[in-house]
């Protein structure tokens, strides 16, 4: 595979061997062209990403992980990233690198790292359930019935704190970040949109950018006869629901009303998540409610974000799968 260990496991010779062979790729680059003639930075800037950086980075899961002594590899990739920010510029050899750096609009190499990190924890959540990684990846406690004894939920504590490694980061912080991620999920299936199946049964109305603050009395106008039109009717739940972000806690906020009354008021709390999964989840519970009262056979919701709404019939891949598969089984 071309990998290199020492007895360590510290991959000192290994990184060498390889940015070794990046520079080396970075000087052969120079005989296309400088700040005069030949190439310029935009193709200069592509070759870098294709054909320097895969070298460089070639094995970069067996020493970039969570609590690894990684400032050795940070210093020998921040010299080529500085020798390529000079090439593409034609700039001084004095020059800051963190000025060329952003001026060549290169990614801080520790940055570019965690990126590609965290895409490479998506992978292992897309193999079969019966693959070896998803196996080893198994976080649940030990049994009589285990398939593997060697799985981290075998694990102590104490054995998960000290033990570093790819794998172990991927398996923490993937089940906190991807527990909605269903590719297969039954009412993402061609043969079961619900949106193809019964497409007069849904509408949007929407407001563009340029509509809005031209005609506010207006909408609000609209608005006030929608309420008072559906009012009237015990069959019809309007919901309003909304969202905010302050200080990376999300506040969602949800008022069911019914035949002009005030029938669910609910507010909930989290912390981390995006103003587009806040939004969606005030939607869920909403619909969720509205969906026990059987004599309710049609459903209003308001809602500032129609892009959070859209994702309820978002049939690709995304990670709010767990609240549009729940609002659409319970539609």
């Amino acid at each position: 595979m071309g990998f290199i260990f020492d007895h360590k496991l510290a991959f000192h010779k290994h990184i060498d061997h390889y940015t070794n062979k990046a520079i080396s790729t970075v000087k052969c680059m120079n005989l296309l062209g400088n700040s005069l003639r030949g190439i310029n930075s935009l193709q200069k800037h592509l070759l870098y990403r294709c054909c320097v950086l895969p070298i460089a980075l070639y094995g970069f899961q067996l020493w970039f992980y969570n609590k690894a002594l990684i400032l050795y590899h940070m210093k020998i990739l921040d010299k080529i990233q500085r020798r390529v920010a000079i090439w593409i510029l034609g700039a001084f050899k004095t020059s800051p690198s963190k000025g060329i750096e952003a001026i060549a609009e290169i990614i801080p190499i520790r940055f570019h790292l965690q990126k590609i990190t965290k895409r490479l924890q998506m992978q292992p959540f897309k193999l079969p359930t019966n693959h070896i990684l998803r196996n080893l990846m198994d976080n649940s406690p030990p049994s009589s019935t285990s398939q593997n004894p060697y799985s981290i939920g075998s694990l102590t504590k104490l054995q998960a704190s000290i033990i570093k490694d790819h794998l172990i980061d991927s398996c923490n912080t993937s089940y906190g970040i991807f527990p909605s991620f269903s590719l297969l999920n039954q009412e993402f299936s061609p043969s079961s949109h619900i949106i193809d199946i019964f497409p007069d049964h849904f509408s949007f109305n929407l407001v563009t950018k340029k509509e809005k603050g031209k005609n506010d009395q207006i909408r609000a106008q609209e608005l006030d006869n929608l309420v008072l039109l559906n009012s009237l009717s015990s069959h019809t739940a309007l919901v309003i629901s909304d969202a905010s972000i302050k200080n990376d806690i999300a506040t969602s906020i949800l008022h069911i009303h019914i035949t002009n009354r005030l029938i669910t008021k609910t507010v909930h709390h989290a912390t981390f998540i995006t103003s587009t999964e806040a939004e969606l989840f005030a939607i869920r519970c909403s619909i969720n409610q509205a969906c026990t009262n059987k004599a309710i056979s049609k459903i209003i919701v308001v809602t500032d974000s129609i892009h959070a709404a859209r994702k309820i019939f978002d049939s690709s891949s995304h990670p709010f799968q767990c609240h549009s598969a729940s609002i659409l089984s319970k539609l």
